[in-house]
C-alpha cells in the first residue's frame, strides 16, 4: 500500500460525477466496497444539499455597543459566513419579546425586537445577503408565545368562556375549588406544565398550559383564529424576501382531545426512555395538516422557498413524517445529533436516516450542535453525562477540551461528507467549546431558575464570538462587557486569530465545504466501505471520495488513495509505509481506480 500523502490543496481536486457500479482498485482488505446505502440524487433544489449557518444574534456580533448582538452586525460581517461557501443563514429570534427564554417568548410576531434594531436593519440584512448569494431563513415559533403578547393580555382580562381564551389552553383546575392542574404534565423547564391565573374580579381561576415557562404560554391550535394569525405571519416575513422558517417545536402544536394524564414528562424523558409516540403533547395527526397548508402558502412565492422541522421526535423514522412530499422540506435529525463517539452507533443511525427520509423522497438534514445543546467539542470531550437541553457548570467534572476538538473535527470532516443536507452553528467553525466555568450570577436560561439550579441550562453555548484576540469582548462589540462574558482563553480562538492559518478550525471548514460544493458531495450517494465499526472505525464513498472516520485509540490502515481532506495531522505511515489514520481523526481520500 502507498503511504497517504500530504493534504492537497482544494484548487487540485477533480470534479467527480458520482459512481456506484465502477470497480475499485485493490484496497486494504478491511475496507471492501459494501452494499449502496443512499443513491445519487437528480434533484438539484437548493436545500437537499444545503449547508446552513445558524446565526444566534444575541451573541453574532454587537455593532453598537450594548452588549447584545443586533442585525446591524450580522449584516456587517455576512461576507465572513458567505466566504465559508454556506448556502443560507437561520436567524434565531429577533422579535419583540422580554427575553424570559431568549426570544424565544414571543410578543409580537411581525417586527424586530429594538434590542437588535428593527425593520429597516432587517431589510438591509436581506439586501445584504442577495448581493452575497446566501439566502436567509427565520425562526418561527407557533406553539406558544410571551405571556406580553397583546392576545395573552387580553386573554386573561377576558375571563373563562371567552373568545379571547380560545386562542390558549385554558381549563378549569381539579380537586376541591380547582386547586390542583388540569393534568399532570411537567414543562420542559422543569416543574408544573400549568400556572394558574388571577381572574378580572380577583379570584383565583382557570389554569393555562405552557410546555415551557411559564411565560410562554401555549396557543390552542384547534381554534381556526390561530391557524389564520399565523398564515399572515408567514405572508409577512416572505413578502420581506426570507427563504424560508425554522418551526420551533414542530412536534407539539397540537395536544391530544382531553389532554389526558401521561407517565412521562412534557419533554419526553420518562425513566423508562422516549415513547414519543405515546405523548399526548407530541406528534399528534393533526401537525402535518397545518404544514400541508404551509407549504401551499409558501409556494405561492418566487424562488424555493422551505419549511425545516425542529420535530424532536424519537426514533428517527418518526422525524420523516415531517419532511413527506406535500409538508415540510428539511428535518432536523435529532438521532444523529445525540448520537455519541461510537462508530457502531454512528453507522446505525446513519443507515436508519438515509433508509426513513429515502423512502419519502427527501434528504436528510446533520446536525451536531446548535444553541440548545452543548457544542460537539464539549460533548466529545466530555466524561460526564450531558443532557439535551442542558449543559456543563464549574461543579461538573471539566472537559478535556483537546480531545473534544480532535473528536469534533473528525465529527465534522465526516458529516460534510454525507449526502444530504447540513446545519453549523455560529461558532463551531472557530471550534468553540462550551463555557463550562460560567459563574451562576451571569446564569439567564430559565432552565436554571425553575430547577433552582439543579439544571444549569444552555447559556454555555450561547456566549458571544470572539472576533479578535484582544479587547474587553474579544472583538465582540465595542463595549466594555457582553450579555454573557467570555471564557478567559478564548484568544487563540477568535477568528481573526485563525484566519489565514492553515492548521486552525476554521480553515479546516473552509476547505471542507469548498471540497464538498465542488464535489457536489450533497448530492451524491453512500456506498458503505467494508470496515469494522467493533472497531470502531467507519468509511463509506460519496462521488469518488472515501471518507474515513476513527473513533478509536489506535491507529488504523488506510484504503489506497490520496488524502484531500483531513480533520488534522492525522494521517502518517508506518515503518513498512502503510497509511495510517490516527485515533480521533477523519479524512476524505481521492479514491484510485
Amino acid at each position: 500500500m502507498r503511504p497517504a500523502p500530504a493534504v492537497s490543496a482544494v484548487s487540485d481536486l477533480p470534479t467527480a460525477a458520482p459512481r456506484t457500479d465502477a470497480p475499485s482498485a485493490v484496497p486494504h482488505p478491511a475496507f471492501a466496497r459494501g452494499p449502496l446505502a443512499h443513491a445519487p440524487s437528480t434533484d438539484r433544489s437548493w436545500w437537499r444539499s444545503s449547508v446552513i449557518y445558524q446565526i444566534y444574534p444575541r451573541s453574532f456580533r454587537d455593532l453598537h455597543g450594548s452588549g447584545t448582538g443586533n442585525l446591524a452586525g450580522i449584516t456587517a460581517e455576512l461576507h465572513q459566513i458567505a466566504g465559508m461557501g454556506v448556502d443560507a443563514v437561520w436567524l434565531s429570534p429577533f422579535y419583540p419579546s422580554p427575553q424570559r427564554d431568549a426570544g424565544y417568548d414571543v410578543s409580537d410576531y411581525t417586527d424586530v425586537d429594538p434590542l437588535f434594531g428593527n425593520l429597516d436593519d432587517f431589510d438591509a440584512l436581506i439586501a445584504r445577503a442577495d448581493d452575497l448569494g446566501l439566502r436567509v431563513i427565520v425562526d418561527l415559533v407557533p406553539n406558544h408565545c410571551s405571556e406580553e403578547h397583546t392576545a395573552f393580555r387580553a386573554a386573561r382580562a377576558a375571563g373563562p368562556g371567552s373568545a379571547e381564551r380560545e386562542l390558549f389552553i385554558f381549563r378549569d383546575g381539579r380537586g376541591v375549588e380547582g386547586q390542583e392542574p388540569p393534568n399532570n404534565w411537567q414543562s420542559h423547564f422543569g416543574g408544573p406544565a400549568w400556572t394558574r391565573v388571577t381572574e378580572p374580579d380577583g379570584t383565583a381561576g382557570q389554569w393555562y398550559l405552557h410546555l415551557f415557562d411559564s411565560s410562554q404560554p401555549d396557543f390552542n391550535w384547534d381554534s381556526q383564529a390561530v391557524h389564520a394569525e399565523f398564515e399572515r405571519i408567514l405572508r409577512f416575513w416572505l413578502a420581506r424576501g426570507v427563504a424560508g422558517f425554522r418551526v420551533d417545536v414542530a412536534h407539539a402544536l397540537v395536544k391530544k382531545p382531553g389532554l389526558p394524564d401521561w407517565g412521562g414528562n412534557a419533554n419526553g424523558s420518562p425513566s423508562t426512555g422516549f415513547p414519543f409516540s405515546e405523548a399526548p403533547m407530541f406528534g399528534q395527526p393533526g401537525v402535518h395538516e397545518i404544514y400541508r397548508r404551509w407549504r401551499d402558502i409558501l409556494a405561492e412565492y418566487d424562488g424555493e422557498r422551505i419549511l425545516c422541522a425542529e420535530a424532536n421526535a424519537q426514533p428517527v423514522d418518526a422525524v420523516a413524517d415531517w419532511v413527506r412530499s406535500d409538508e415540510m422540506q428539511q428535518a432536523f435529525n435529532f438521532p444523529y445529533l445525540n448520537t455519541g463517539w461510537d462508530a457502531r452507533a454512528l453507522r446505525a443511525v446513519v443507515d436508519r436516516s438515509l433508509a426513513a427520509f429515502d423512502a419519502v423522497g427527501a434528504p436528510s438534514t446533520w446536525v451536531l450542535s446548535n444553541h440548545d445543546v452543548s457544542r460537539h467539542v464539549t460533548r466529545f470531550g466530555s466524561t460526564a453525562a450531558v443532557r439535551f437541553g442542558d449543559g456543563l457548570g464549574p461543579r461538573d467534572p471539566q472537559p478535556d477540551h483537546e480531545l473534544g476538538l480532535a473528536r469534533a473535527r473528525a465529527a465534522t470532516v465526516f458529516m460534510l461528507g454525507l449526502p444530504g443536507g447540513a446545519y453549523l452553528y455560529q461558532g463551531e467553525e472557530l471550534g468553540l467549546p462550551d463555557h463550562t466555568t460560567l459563574e451562576d450570577r451571569f446564569r439567564q436560561d430559565p432552565n436554571f431558575f425553575r430547577t433552582a439550579g439543579q439544571r444549569v441550562g444552555r447559556d454555555g453555548c450561547r456566549v458571544p464570538l470572539p472576533w479578535t484576540p484582544s479587547g474587553p469582548t474579544l472583538g465582540f462589540g465595542p463595549g466594555q462587557t457582553s450579555w454573557l462574558p467570555q471564557p478567559a482563553d478564548w484568544e487563540r480562538l477568535a477568528r481573526s486569530a485563525q484566519d489565514g492559518d492553515p492548521a486552525s478550525t476554521l480553515s479546516m471548514y473552509r476547505q471542507a465545504l469548498a471540497t464538498r460544493r465542488r464535489l457536489e458531495l450533497g448530492s451524491g450517494g453512500l456506498q458503505w466501505l467494508d470496515t469494522r465499526p467493533a472497531d470502531g472505525v467507519i468509511a463509506f464513498e460519496n462521488s469518488g471520495i472515501g471518507v474515513v472516520l476513527n473513533t478509536s485509540d489506535d491507529p488504523v490502515p488506510l484504503p489506497e488513495g490520496e488524502v484531500v481532506l483531513s480533520s488534522g495531522p492525522g494521517a502518517t505511515t508506518d515503518a513498512d509505509g502503510v497509511g495510517l489514520l490516527a485515533p480521533n481523526a477523519a479524512v476524505w481520500l481521492r479514491q484510485h481506480r
